[in-house]
């Protein structure tokens, strides 16, 4: 079979997942819910919600944190949105794929439309899931290197594959929805400092779902939509290593490496936030006259920014440093218009030099100040909280949901019991 017929029939026919994938898979929808709701009333979101309203069709899904329910693509397009807005949501670190925002809303919303348990919406997005990390797998680094928001075109090939498993589609069909899905997939890194950004993750959700319908209703795409000589993974990316997307399909699950963040910034800022912070009680402020930031490509090419905005904050090498240093916190409001301003933060960002350490692992970071008397003082993180090495806790998860949606703590007890009527109500 090829690669999309394999994962059709990954998609179709595993059977009842471990309870640990299934606890994991309720860690990062209690992670994603609180992100979600967390934004509901964010400008971009509410924007979001009006531009789509006056065209959605009848009221079937609900829309997280808006009192209002609209149709299943529409409410998809923008619960994605909110999860995805503060760089605060999950993220597989090898492929820096952010899985739930694109995945969770198309099942949430399909689930609601067709009366589906928590249950079978938690098994369709480890499902969907591993299909977008695999296939992310198969085609990094090449891939985001060349432009491509790997948050976006594989989301809506895993959003396709878990709304195929919520259908009861077949395997054949569900390897027609992923490859349905692969003409739909687009969405620039570029664009991630803007709400280019937000519309690349709300089109992966409501795609995904379309996808999974018109195959439902007998669309077919071709077989090799994802390997073939003019398909998806060669389209937008170097010849596709087969064995990552393949090899041990169905027991070593990449979703389950599946990590949460402490921090509302990009992932690979976060070593850079633990090592500042632990070098914050080493020096006098005013006694720093340098502050170098080494890391690997990606977070240079991600984070070597000047900080003008929110947006450009939640990814910036220079705002993160300085956030460490001069406060010792990096919360939702660190990353604000306000924090953006602080002229502590402003001075502190202007004496940072990032550079490139290819010794340095994905992930890990080193922060070297250096003194008025001339001394240096390093501080290296390989494994920064929130990460695979060292993860949070359910505690810590729900601590981060209540900071982030206090009015909605009842959902909690929902998600953990898998009571899909009781947390979308909680969140509507």
């Amino acid at each position: 079979m090829t690669v999309t017929q394999t994962l059709g029939a990954f998609t179709a026919h595993h059977d009842a997942p471990s309870a640990a994938l299934l606890h994991a898979a309720r860690r990062t929808l209690l992670n994603h819910l609180g992100c979600a709701m967390g934004v509901a009333q964010d400008a971009t979101v509410r924007a979001a919600l009006s531009v789509m309203l006056p065209t959605a069709g009848a009221p079937a899904a609900t829309v997280i944190g808006q009192a209002t329910r609209t149709d299943p693509m529409t409410a998809a397009f923008v619960n994605a949105i909110a999860a995805n807005l503060l760089d605060y949501d999950d993220t597989h670190l090898a492929t820096v794929i952010h899985p739930a925002a694109p995945i969770f809303p198309p099942l949430l919303a399909l689930a609601e439309l067709r009366g589906l348990p928590g249950t079978a919406v938690l098994h369709a997005f480890l499902l969907g899931g591993e299909v977008a990390c695999r296939i992310g797998l198969g085609v990094s680094p090449g891939h985001y290197d060349r432009g491509w928001h790997i948050t976006a075109t594989t989301g809506v090939l895993g959003a396709a594959a878990g709304c195929a498993r919520l259908l009861g589609l077949d395997a054949v069909r569900s390897a027609h929805a992923i490859g349905l899905a692969a003409s739909l997939a687009g969405s620039i890194v570029e664009n991630l400092p803007t709400a280019g950004k937000n519309l690349g993750v709300g089109n992966a959700a409501r795609h995904g779902l379309q996808a999974a319908l018109f195959a439902e209703a007998g669309w077919q795409a071709a077989p090799t939509a994802i390997e073939g000589a003019l398909g998806w993974a060669r389209a937008m990316g170097d010849t596709p290593d087969l064995s990552a997307m393949l090899e041990g399909l169905g027991d070593r699950w990449e979703i389950a490496r599946n990590t949460f963040k402490p921090y509302p910034a990009g992932i690979v800022f976060h070593a850079v936030i633990d090592a500042a912070i632990a070098l914050r009680d080493a020096a006098p402020l005013d006694a720093i006259t340098a502050i170098t930031v080494a890391g690997d490509a990606l977070l240079l090419a991600r984070g070597d920014r000047v900080v003008s905005n929110a947006r450009d904050a939640r990814v910036s090498i220079h705002h993160c440093v300085a956030l460490g240093l001069v406060r010792g916190t990096a919360g939702v409001a660190d990353f604000e218009e306000p924090a953006v301003a602080d002229p502590a933060l402003a001075a502190m960002r202007g004496l940072v030099r990032a550079e490139l350490d290819t010794a340095l692992p994905r992930g890990a970071a080193r922060v070297t100040l250096t003194l008025a008397d001339g001394r240096s003082l390093t501080h290296t993180v390989e494994t920064p909280l929130g990460s695979e090495a060292k993860p949070l806790s359910d505690a810590q998860l729900e601590a981060k949901f209540v900071a982030n949606a206090p009015q909605a703590e009842a959902a909690i007890a929902a998600v953990w019991r898998d009571d899909l009527p009781g947390f979308m109500a909680a969140l509507g």
